[in-house]
């Protein structure tokens, strides 16, 4: 087996959440196969890997490279995970050993200009993951108001002042039809940090990501067993601080609740929670780790568990 690209944190992943050869495991975002392939060189004969990705052609290109009856692949959401799994078979929930998601866009897709997610293209905005979906960065553009563009450009690319962009977005859709449409029209703020909040913005509100990671957080207490681990591969503040308030509280609202004896009720174990950079080494090799952050979290080993949602 090979993969097509280096995936991020692979190391990092394989050492933290492999701590049972014949457990089950769960690669969210399949990709390229990256994670997959290096799950699947560490588990036993005995272990089982259920792969998903909401992106069709990741799912049938990439899929296409595993002869291995230890391996199921989805081609669906991950924020329907628990639902997918119950379904596949009952027994899965509370037993999964260890589960990674590797968040944002994957090198395919960036690197394929006729899906629209790279500024280093020209091509019709489009940036979405799953391509049975109708809303496309193109539709927000010509059809969302003045106010929608404002709080998706605040909340999403967290542009302070974002009335200005949003304006002149509106004021000029009738001539935005691609990415370079887009970048010219703001050739004064033409530098990469700028247009990288921008295409972002767009991104997240096309494929719902934000809502979509809350959903996977919250059904992960549901899917893994006493002991088993959390690993999330986030590239930007809005998913990093979502993952890091769950991992402390265990509820989306990040809120920290305690017992009676002042513990907190958090199902995860502090202890065996981290952070992890990407070494300069890793950088140079895969330039898509430089804003990269892998949090790891463990759940409790005590049978009973409390799931603050």
């Amino acid at each position: 087996m090979k993969y097509l690209h280096l995936p991020v944190f692979l190391t990092e992943v394989l050492e933290n959440i492999i701590n049972d050869i014949n457990g089950i495991y769960i690669d969210t975002t399949f990709g390229s196969g990256g994670h997959s392939f290096g799950i699947l060189k560490k588990i036993s004969n005995q272990g089982k890997l259920f792969a998903f990705d909401q992106d069709q052609f990741a799912i049938i290109k990439n899929t296409n490279q595993i002869c291995d009856k230890r391996i199921r692949c989805f081609n669906d959401n991950f924020k329907n995970l628990q639902k997918i799994l119950k379904n596949y078979k009952k027994n899965i929930l509370k037993n999964v050993s260890g589960i990674i998601a590797d968040l944002g866009v994957s090198s395919y897709q960036i690197d394929t200009p006729s899906r629209g997610f790279s500024i280093r293209f020209n091509n019709i905005l489009d940036m979405r993951m799953d391509l049975s979906k109708n809303k496309s960065a193109l539709n927000i553009i010509k059809t969302y108001s003045l106010e929608k563009l404002n709080n998706i450009l605040s909340k999403y690319g967290e542009f302070q002042n974002p009335q200005r962009i949003s304006r002149k977005i509106v004021l000029n859709r009738q001539f935005i039809n691609t990415t370079l449409d887009l970048v010219n029209l703001f050739k004064r703020n033409n530098n990469m940090k700028f247009l990288s909040r921008l295409f972002q913005a767009l991104r997240i509100e096309v494929n719902d990501e934000i809502n979509a990671l809350k959903k996977l957080l919250k059904q992960s207490i549901n899917i893994l067993k006493p002991g088993g681990k959390l690993a999330i591969i986030s590239y930007h503040s809005l998913e990093d601080r979502l993952v890091k308030n769950f991992f402390q509280s265990g509820n989306i609202q990040g809120i920290i609740r305690y017992d009676k004896k002042g513990n907190n009720l958090s199902p995860f174990n502090k202890k065996y929670t981290q952070r992890i950079f990407p070494t300069k080494k890793e950088i140079s090799k895969n330039n898509r780790a430089r804003s990269a952050i892998l949090r790891i979290t463990q759940t409790h080993k005590r049978k009973k568990e409390r799931s603050l949602n």
